[in-house]
C-alpha cells in the first residue's frame, strides 16, 4: 500500500532524511521508533506533502506522492494525525467533526460510537477538552476524512494512564476495520502490544526492522537505539 524508498529530506540545508525505506501493507500497523531528533515526525511529514523529499520515491497505491500538493495526498487516501493534534479550539466537538467529513464509510455517528466521552462532551468547545480528549477528537476528524491509511505521530505523549489504555482500544477496534496504520510513538509497551512489525529510525537512516515476534525477542535493539543517552 505505501512504498517509501530511499527518500532524501531536508530543513533548509541541514539533511534530515538520509535514505529512509519503509512499507505499510494494507491491513497493517507498523511502528517507527527512534529517539528524539531521529527524524520520525520528518519522515510522516515527508509522507503527507508538508516536507518535500528531495529524492526518492514515495508510491501509495502504486501511485507517486511526491510531486502531489497536500490535498491531492489527502485525497488519495493519507491522513495524518499530528502530534500538536490540530484542532479547532473555537469550535465545539460536533462542528470539529462535521467539518472533517468527506464521502465514504465513516460517519460522525460511528465516531460517536468509537468515542463515547466525545458524544458526551459534543457541545463543548475544543479548548475546553482535556489533552486525552484532544487526542480523540484529532483521531476522529482524521477518520472522517476516510482514509486508506491513518498515520499518528506520538497520540499518547502527556496522557494518563487511563487514557493510554482508552487509545490502545481505539486503535485496536480501527485495526478490525482492516484500515492501515503507521505509529510514532515513544511507549513501547504500546508499540507492542499493536504492531505487526517495527522500524527503528536513527540520525536519518532506517537501521533495523523486523517483525513484531523479532522485535520482543531481541533486547539489543532498544538497547542500542531507543534506550536514553546517558
Amino acid at each position: 500500500m505505501l512504498e517509501v524508498a530511499d527518500i532524501h529530506s531536508y530543513y533548509g540545508k541541514s539533511h534530515v532524511l538520509e535514505g529512509v525505506s519503509l512499507t505499510v501493507g494494507a491491513g497493517e500497523l507498523v511502528t517507527l521508533l527512534g529517539r528524539n531528533g531521529a527524524g520520525k515526525t520528518t519522515t510522516l511529514r515527508s509522507i503527507v506533502g508538508v516536507v518535500r523529499p528531495k529524492s526518492g520515491s514515495i508510491r501509495f497505491d502504486g501511485q507517486e506522492m511526491i510531486g502531489q500538493e497536500i490535498y491531492e495526498i489527502a485525497r488519495a487516501g493519507i491522513a495524518l494525525v499530528p502530534e500538536h493534534r490540530g484542532i479547532f479550539g473555537m469550535l465545539s466537538v460536533e462542528e470539529n467533526l462535521r467539518v472533517a467529513v468527506r464521502d465514504g464509510w465513516w460517519t460522525v455517528s460511528d465516531i460517536y460510537d468509537l468515542f463515547p466521552r466525545l458524544f458526551e462532551r459534543r457541545h463543548n468547545g475544543g479548548n475546553a477538552l482535556s489533552g486525552g480528549e484532544q487526542q480523540m477528537l484529532s483521531m476522529a476528524r482524521a477518520l472522517l476524512n476516510n482514509p486508506k491509511l491513518l498515520i499518528l505521530d506520538e497520540p499518547t505523549e502527556g496522557l494518563a494512564p487511563v487514557i493510554v489504555d482508552e487509545i490502545v482500544k481505539t486503535l485496536i477496534d480501527i485495526r478490525r476495520t482492516g484500515m492501515s496504520v503507521l505509529l510514532v510513538e515513544q511507549n513501547l509497551s504500546v508499540c507492542e502490544k499493536l504492531a505487526d512489525r517495527h522500524y527503528v529510525l536513527e540520525q536519518g537512516r532506517i537501521v533495523y526492522a523486523g517483525s513484531a515476534a523479532d522485535f520482543a525477542a531481541d533486547r539489543s535493539v532498544r538497547d542500542r537505539y531507543l534506550a536514553l543517552d546517558a
